[in-house]
């Protein structure tokens, strides 16, 4: 028993603290899913590994309850969108970080467009914009069921629920659009001006073209009378 006040760890670390294949690909995760420090790649890979654990348990027990567990476990699995409802046992084995990563919180507000980009989904959710129907989650890390992943919106308290807010990203994105239609209009408008210009001008070089072959004919019709 420990101290209620101290929170059990909930991640281990790496065995080695030096290995440079695991070091550069922490790094390409941190800036692919916009984290802060690494223990929350920890976090993620000790869920996994949790899960693959109770999944080799499972196959390797010889319990007359096992299979009532194996089909809990799948349905928990298939609920947090790991897997699919149709997956058996061994398919859990076949999970990886990137799995528990795109079912985080911070991902999902991101991949909804809630917000620009990852860090300001984090930003969002860590100053408590973000809840997800009724309740308010302040973790990034929050592994979001399936069936909570439609209702993440903004709190009803935050200043961002407003549909106005310049901060929003359906805002901005509505201002980038009619900027650009504002200046596909502008170009519309230049080239319909060049093309009546050239219009102009070749019309003008036809009456010339025209006047001069009727100045050559009367020449030539007054050198025959001389």
């Amino acid at each position: 028993m420990g101290s209620p006040k101290k929170q059990r760890k909930k991640f281990s670390k790496p065995a080695h603290p030096w290995q440079k294949e695991r070091i550069l690909a922490e790094k390409e995760i941190l800036k692919e899913y916009g984290l802060n420090r690494k223990y929350e790649i920890w976090k993620m890979n000790s869920i996994l590994k949790n899960f693959t654990r109770h999944a080799k348990n499972l196959t390797a027990s010889k319990k007359p309850h096992v299979e009532e567990e194996k089909i809990q476990f799948l349905a928990k699995l298939s609920s947090l969108g790991l897997i699919g409802k149709d997956k058996k046992i061994e398919d859990v084995l076949s999970l990886t970080l990137k799995n528990t990563m795109e079912r985080r919180l911070q991902t999902l507000v991101c991949r909804k467009n809630i917000a620009s980009n990852l860090k300001q989904s984090r930003q969002f959710i860590v100053h408590g914009h973000i809840s997800i129907g009724d309740k308010t989650i302040t973790s990034p890390s929050y592994l979001v069921p399936l069936n909570e992943e439609g209702i993440i919106q903004f709190a009803q308290n935050s200043v961002f629920s407003n549909p106005d807010h310049p901060g929003r990203v359906a805002v901005n994105e509505k201002k980038k659009s009619e900027k650009a239609k504002e200046k596909d209009g502008s170009k519309g408008d230049g080239v319909k001006k060049k093309e009546l210009k050239k219009e102009e001008e070749t019309k003008a070089e036809e009456k010339e073209g025209k006047i001069s072959e009727k100045s050559k004919k009367e020449k030539q019709t007054k050198a025959k009378k001389d």
